[in-house]
């Protein structure tokens, strides 16, 4: 079904008097006392209630049944008279040029269901009639959440959850230390499409109608900041909501490994924070872009879909772009940044070759690009990069790889022993001579043995950071041996374990590794 700006386009001619949009008939426009049709299908309720979430007219969706008082709206820069009707289940919803409708001059020859009587008309147009304007490209930030969702999202904040997913025919979920527990009772598809389609904006609206989701963030002031996804799924409509805290936190309160701060040294070169969905990666990937913009004057570009962490004012010059809101793409985004004297250039995720053509690019020429990667290791993630590329290319890639690539972080999220945190697991892997010839030379298979005798060069393996854990109890060994490459190097507590690492503080665990927990 095409968007409402489209059959606006109609109220333009002189000969049109209103639009109509009703539950089981087909759209039509009224020329006179002619009734012309606009789409081939009948119209369901949820259809046009996305076709006016699209276009910032979800307030307007009556609660209880009404006739349809007629209010006025402007959408972009035109005016329209609009009234909504709704008896039960059934809407219907009519459009016209302001001053269009007099007493009984809309009224529909037919009403919404037979055996009820007809709807009443739109009032004649008073002189004080109520006017609310509502801008083409509503911004998603400043979309006033329904009750029932502010409310959940609440729930989620102060129960320290990372996750709200709310589906039709389902109790809310929300995740907490990695697990899903439901919340309240229920939820029908009118309930869902209530909560979450007034969160669209005209773009956003488009977006989920034609590619079936749509990624944006939300802030709520009082509850804080969310990356949301809206999609269209078997039983209906579907949101998920991951919760961001409200400032980066640092490398100390992660209970990060120190040897990370060796990005500050880098002017140039490709680093990158990896592991699986879900694992803390924007986190991380955040604590360092916070890490520079805190001990370096450096201008930084971020290029995000959505943009999730808000950067304070420190000493670097930050400039974060949106993709969707103010650049069509990461490729474009990142081809412009190199005209606008960057130092770093961070890049949400390397999704697509092209993307991953302008991060070697931008760190073969002088700049340090930071991004993360969905892979489940350290290894995958340089075979997943070069993979990008069709054969006659790849070793072209790996030299370029080479050349640029200066550290490769990988985490996992593991509960603690008793349930109530998740502590961070880390491998990471420095650039050098020994990794560039690997890499150049396709030997990446070596890639565990350069790592076990790599610690003098900062290297870390994922299984000295899971020992570590187990050395002061934090952890089980059923969850390390869940995550770890190699299990049988994992020390069983009791026994020999080399020396912990420091003690993450209270806050940090709370405000990270809280967020899948």
């Amino acid at each position: 079904m095409a968007d409402l700006d489209r059959f606006l386009r109609y109220l333009q001619r002189d000969d049109v008097d209103d639009l109509l949009f009703q539950t089981g008939k087909v759209a039509g426009l009224r020329t006179g006392a002619e009734m012309r049709p606009l789409t081939q299908k009948k119209l369901e309720t949820s259809q046009i209630v996305t076709l006016l979430g699209t276009s910032g007219l979800s307030s307007y969706l009556p609660t209880e049944d009404t006739g349809g008082t007629a209010v006025q709206v402007t959408i972009g820069q035109a005016d329209f008279d609009l009234a909504i009707a709704r008896r039960g289940e059934l809407l219907q919803v009519r459009l016209a040029r302001p001053g269009t409708w007099t007493a009984g001059a809309a009224q529909e020859d037919r009403p919404l269901a037979a055996k009820d009587p007809p709807l009443e008309p739109p009032v004649p147009k008073q002189p004080a009639r109520e006017r609310v304007t509502i801008p083409r490209e509503q911004a998603t930030a400043s979309t006033a959440p329904p009750a029932a969702l502010l409310q959940l999202l609440t729930d989620a904040r102060n129960s320290g959850a990372s996750d709200v997913h709310i589906s039709s025919g389902n109790e809310a979920r929300i995740r907490r230390v990695g697990r899903l527990q439901p919340h309240g009772q229920p939820l029908n598809h009118q309930q869902v499409e209530a909560m979450l389609l007034p969160l669209l904006d005209r773009s956003r609206g488009q977006q989920l109608q034609e590619l079936g989701y749509a990624d944006f963030a939300l802030s709520i002031p009082g509850i804080g900041r969310f990356r949301a996804n809206v999609n269209r799924q078997s039983t209906g409509i579907k949101g998920c909501f991951r919760l961001i805290d409200e400032m980066p936190s640092t490398l100390d309160t992660l209970g990060l490994p120190d040897e990370l701060r060796r990005l500050t040294d880098f002017h140039q070169g490709l680093a990158i924070v990896s592991g699986p969905s879900g694992q803390g990666k924007t986190t991380t990937m955040a604590a360092l872009v916070d890490m520079l913009n805190t001990e370096r004057a450096f201008h930084i570009i971020t290029v995000e879909d959505p943009v999730e962490f808000i950067h304070p004012k420190k000493k670097s010059v930050l400039t974060q772009r949106q993709v969707g809101d103010h650049t069509n793409s990461f490729g474009s985004a990142l081809k412009a940044a190199l005209r606008e004297d960057p130092d770093v250039i961070v890049i949400g995720e390397l999704r697509d070759r092209e993307t991953v053509e302008m991060a070697l690019s931008a760190a073969e020429t002088g700049h340090l690009v930071i991004a993360t990667m969905s892979s489940p290791s350290g290894a995958k993630t340089i075979d997943r990069l070069i993979d990008m590329f069709p054969p006659d290319d790849q070793a072209q890639v790996r030299a370029t790889l080479a050349g640029a690539l200066k550290l490769i972080v990988s985490q996992r999220l593991v509960p603690s022993a008793d349930k109530t945190r998740l502590y961070a697991a880390v491998s990471m892997i420095t650039g050098g001579i020994a990794l560039w010839s690997l890499i150049r030379d396709n030997k990446l298979f070596q890639l565990p043995s350069l790592l076990q005798r790599g610690r003098n060069f900062g290297m870390i393996r994922i299984e000295d950071s899971l020992n570590a854990l187990l050395a002061r109890d934090a952890i089980t060994i059923e969850a390390a041996e869940h995550v770890a490459d190699d299990p049988r190097v994992l020390c069983v507590p009791g026994n020999d374990s080399p020396e912990p690492l420091p003690e993450p503080s209270a806050g940090g665990l709370r405000s990270f590794f809280n967020r899948k927990g």
